[in-house]
């Protein structure tokens, strides 16, 4: 009997990881409130954002309650920092969490086969 090859399957996951992570900062930063949301960014959401990625990639399956997990686990850390605060980290909180949805429904949409040209 010969062995499946899980080389494709971590692959998958990682990409879907990825994908996730930059639906979530796209929609931020370019969603409806965009203009006013990119003038709020400090250099500490962007590591929290990327510290909630690395998380997913280690994860194999994300759904609703590793998301909001996930997320509850990096603001609270953050929000210990004198730098951040409580206040702060909690607006990240809401905010992250606001957005699932989106992100769970692009992370879902199959990638389009692209056609090649003669």
């Amino acid at each position: 009997m010969a062995k499946k090859s899980t080389r494709k399957k971590k692959g998958t996951l990682g990409l879907k990881a990825t994908l996730i992570g930059a639906a979530a900062a796209g929609y931020y930063l370019y969603g409806p409130k965009g203009a006013a949301n990119r003038k709020k960014v400090k250099a500490w959401t962007l590591k929290a954002k990327g510290e909630v990625l690395e998380r997913f990639e280690k994860v194999k399956e994300v759904s609703d309650d590793s998301y909001a997990e996930t997320v509850d686990k990096v603001t609270t850390k953050y929000g210990k920092m004198k730098s951040v605060g409580e206040v702060e980290a909690a607006k990240l909180n809401r905010e992250l969490k606001r957005h699932w949805k989106a992100i769970k429904k692009a992370a879902e949409e199959k990638p389009t086969s692209r056609k090649k040209r003669k």
